[in-house]
């Protein structure tokens, strides 16, 4: 199997070999014919021929790919632009599996007021019209806008959102939470009439229909006459209902931007269960934010080109173009998707990177959702995806590292030299796969050549796990190693990574004089972390644990020479048998307690060895110690 697969992929390579220097649009057929990936190409024999050039070059996403492809096609073009239209074209056409592919779930949404004397407030989409009798506010592009408007009407003015039915229910069951948090005037307690609960509905309709300001200048006309009548208990309600209002207006000032019109979008990648990758898009007009939406990506792959193809696909789907397009990162072919923007909005349109000020804040809190979402499809928490996400950023790494790998030297004044090895996966310590070493090939107190060992040793360990067929623990290589150390650690490992043609971002934790981690070192000086608040508690902890792990293996192989001493210096004791003898009762005090009998049942150990212990801790032994008859016989040394 694994042959004919070799076969075809360097059948596929020399066709490829054979396409023209063109610009053009590829398309890959699984063996059923179906198109599984449409791609566009400056130069078609370039491109495609490298996916059928050596995996080290490619992520698990291509990887999976170019493992499905039996044939494929291509369509030469003018101009790069016209390749990139078409590629647009196709793709919609055919929704190939591992392009990125969005649902089109813009339609029209609805606030919706059920008929009856105890009506509801709640959201609707267009499929959800009926001749009910209900009452219909809208319609409206967004889905989370009418979410939030409906959310927050009934929060202000105390509508029930519960399943209760009324009138039938009143009376019948306590009040819930919302009561009791003032989000729900409580019909199902009974104390409120269905006059009075029709003029909470109306108040409501008319805040929707004529939004805050004109809802404010309505419910005060009406508190100022209830305080005329002396209705001070109304009018008292009146005031925290426009109070209510006036909390929401504020809040919604707090999410704007001087930039009146644009769009920010931000990418949040992971691996493991669920999505590989997450797409946050804050949708800006008049300054402020009247939509986001969020999206999914099973595998997203090099970030660069999830975000171009996360661009050709949304705004392909009829969604208005803006004129400014605010991203976390560069997408791949930019300045090629400004021109297509451009000519689908009939408008230039800007794709920028910010890095500082009001719209560099704005491109990280959506990118903070983003990484928030992904986490709650993921299991991880949000800090945990926005840590690896900030840490990614601030080394320079395409992806987030998933599975980061750190390493400690410990010894003392050159003796005992040991080494520990601590493994995050997705922000967290993954214990099952810790590691000690003990230095063989160094003697005395030599850090750079210790750490050099134990990483020449654990590649050692993953070229063998590979060749057997494994894929984890030492078969898996980490995105990320971080050494506990500066500049001179990476320097000394550095040539053990390129003796294994790996390439695996590497750097140094640098602590300051109390101990605590200051900056990460790298080949061109250290960066700060101090700054980054996530990425520095994630850091730190890395740092802690893998410090913690090296010395307490360094702490427990001491104490084990200074017990074995002792007993080695007892006639016919040697290494294997105070290692036996450790492991079978765990602490010098236990052996020295122990019965002849029960030192004589240790492995390796015999009645004469025993003997020889208990004499060496209690003196010469009385033969009426032992017991013959249970004892086994004698064992050659």
């Amino acid at each position: 199997m694994a042959q004919a697969r070799t076969e075809k992929i360097a059948e596929l390579r020399k066709k490829a070999m054979q396409l023209p220097l063109q610009p053009g649009v590829y398309l890959m057929h699984d063996k059923d014919g179906t198109v599984i990936y449409v791609g566009k190409a400056k130069a078609l024999k370039n491109r495609v021929s490298q996916y059928f050039g050596s995996d080290r070059n490619h992520d698990a996403k291509v990887i999976k790919m170019v493992s499905h492809v039996d044939w494929f096609e291509t369509i030469v073009t003018d101009s790069e632009f016209e390749a990139l239209v078409l590629e647009c074209s196709l793709i919609k056409q055919y929704a190939p599996k591992y392009n990125i592919l969005l649902k089109d779930d813009k339609g029209y949404h609805y606030i919706k007021i059920t008929k009856g004397p105890w009506s509801r407030i709640v959201s609707a989409n267009a499929s959800d019209l009926k001749e009910d009798g209900a009452d219909y506010i809208g319609p409206f592009l967004s889905a989370w806008a009418v979410n939030q408007a409906v959310d927050e009407v009934t929060k202000i003015f105390q509508i029930p959102t519960c399943n209760k039915r009324f009138p039938q229910d009143i009376g019948k069951s306590r009040p819930c939470l919302n009561f009791y948090i003032k989000q729900c005037c409580a019909p199902c307690r009974g104390r409120i009439t269905e006059k009075a609960y029709q003029e909470r509905i109306n108040e409501a309709v008319d805040f929707l229909k004529g939004g805050s300001s004109a809802a404010v200048k309505g419910l005060t006309e009406k508190m100022e006459a209830a305080a005329e009548r002396l209705e001070f208990e109304k009018a008292a309600a009146l005031r925290d209902k426009i109070n209510a209002i006036q909390k929401v207006t504020e809040k919604q000032k707090v999410v704007s931007a001087k930039i009146a019109h644009q769009d920010v979008i931000a990418l949040a990648q992971g691996r493991g269960s669920g999505a590989d990758g997450c797409i946050e898009v804050f949708r800006f007009q008049d300054g402020r934010l009247y939509d986001r939406e969020h999206f999914l990506l099973p595998e997203t792959g090099d970030p660069k080109q999830a975000r171009g193809e996360f661009l050709k696909r949304y705004y392909s789907l009829q969604r208005q173009v803006p004129p400014r397009i605010s991203m976390d990162g560069e997408p791949a072919d930019r300045e090629l998707l400004e021109e297509w923007l451009s000519q689908l909005a009939g408008r230039k349109v800007s794709i920028v990177v910010p890095q500082r000020g009001e719209q560099s804040k704005l491109v990280e809190m959506c990118r903070n959702n983003a990484a928030e979402y992904l986490a709650q499809s993921s299991g991880r928490t949000g800090r945990e995806t926005s840590a690896l996400d900030e840490l990614a950023r601030l080394l320079g790494l395409e992806k987030p590292p998933m599975r980061i790998e750190s390493y400690d030297i410990s010894n003392l004044a050159g003796g005992e030299n040991v080494a520990g090895m601590v493994v995050f996966e997705n922000g967290r310590p993954k214990k099952s796969e810790y590691r000690k070493f003990k230095i063989k090939t160094v003697t005395g107190q030599d850090d750079y050549g210790s750490m050099a060992e134990v990483l020449t040793r654990r590649f050692q360990e993953y070229v063998q796990k590979r060749e057997e067929g494994e894929t984890t623990g030492f078969a898996a290589l980490p995105d990320l190693i971080l050494l506990d150390g500066g500049k001179g650690h990476v320097n000394a490992v550095r040539p053990v990574l390129e003796q294994f043609h790996l390439d695996i971002p590497l750097f140094g934790m640098v602590k300051d004089d109390k101990h605590r981690t200051r900056a990460i070192a790298g080949d061109g000086g250290e960066i700060a972390i101090l700054s980054h608040r996530r990425a520095f508690t994630l850091v730190s902890d890395l740092q802690e644990e893998v410090h913690r792990f090296a010395i307490g293996y360094h702490r427990q192989q001491r104490r084990k020479k200074v017990l074995s001493s002792e007993l080695l210096d007892i006639d016919g004791i040697g290494e294997s048998r105070a290692t036996a003898l450790f492991r079978q009762f765990k602490t010098i005090d236990a052996i020295g307690n122990a019965s002849i009998e029960e030192l004589a049942m240790v492995p390796s150990m015999n009645r004469t060895a025993a003997r020889k212990v208990y004499e060496h801790f209690h003196g010469e032994a009385d033969e009426k110690v032992e017991s013959p008859s249970s004892l086994p016989d004698e064992k050659p040394v």
